[in-house]
């Protein structure tokens, strides 16, 4: 569980150090209801916000980015433009859950493309993993490259994966959240999984292992 004290203690505008907890109960109020509470600058709505959902960016750029510091930089700034652009909110849309996960993605994309542009040394091979024999060790190997493995893919084919497979979004959430048609998205997401499977069972990765140790 992701603990969201950085998210509590973001200096946003005209927003306190210490707050006290909202009276109101989280669980009864609609999407489009605390958008318009932070809209009108209430920093409870907004933490509240962040207990409810905060996780979804997060999660997205654990899988995307390979690094939790970064993650949660990808969950803040989520966060941070959902209040920034709260007035623009239309009520009756997909809702929070879907809007964060639209932008967390694009960070990630936008952090991975800088990344790709920076970079000046060409990403070394990685070794062969021979299997151990010890269980939970194997089980890690196994878990290692397909991780590896998820984060050779292009960026994009990258994406459609994580929002698929371990966001478990339908192909058209995720084909809205990348901006692209269904039969652009499902060409691009078939032809990721076909690269995905050839990558892993060439680090001795099998289907079957794949689903077993992966959510």
């Amino acid at each position: 569980m992701v603990r969201w004290m950085g998210v509590r203690r973001m200096k946003l505008p005209d927003m306190e150090m210490d707050i006290l907890e909202t009276a109101r109960s989280p669980e009864s109020q609609s999407d489009d209801a605390f958008m318009r509470r932070i809209a009108l600058r209430e920093t409870e709505a907004l933490h509240s916000v962040a207990d409810l959902y905060g996780d979804i960016p997060f999660r997205i750029g654990c899988r995307m980015l390979s690094d939790p510091v970064e993650a949660e930089d990808i969950a803040q700034e989520a966060l941070l433009r959902l209040w920034r652009h709260a007035d623009r909110w239309k009520d009756g849309g997909p809702g929070i859950a879907a809007w964060l996960s639209r932008v967390g993605t694009n960070l990630c994309l936008d952090r991975l493309r800088k990344t790709r542009r920076d970079s000046q040394e060409d990403v070394p091979e990685r070794a062969d993993e021979t299997p151990l024999a010890d269980a939970s060790l194997e089980s890690d190997q196994m878990k290692q490259a397909v991780i590896d493995c998820i984060g050779d893919l292009p960026e994009r084919q990258r994406a459609s994966v994580v929002l698929t497979y371990y966001e478990a979004m339908s192909n058209q959430m995720a084909a809205d959240n990348l901006e692209m048609n269904i039969k652009a998205f499902e060409s691009m997401l078939y032809r990721a999984r076909g690269t995905l499977q050839g990558c892993v069972e060439g680090k001795g990765v099998l289907a079957a292992d794949i689903a077993r140790i992966t959510p």
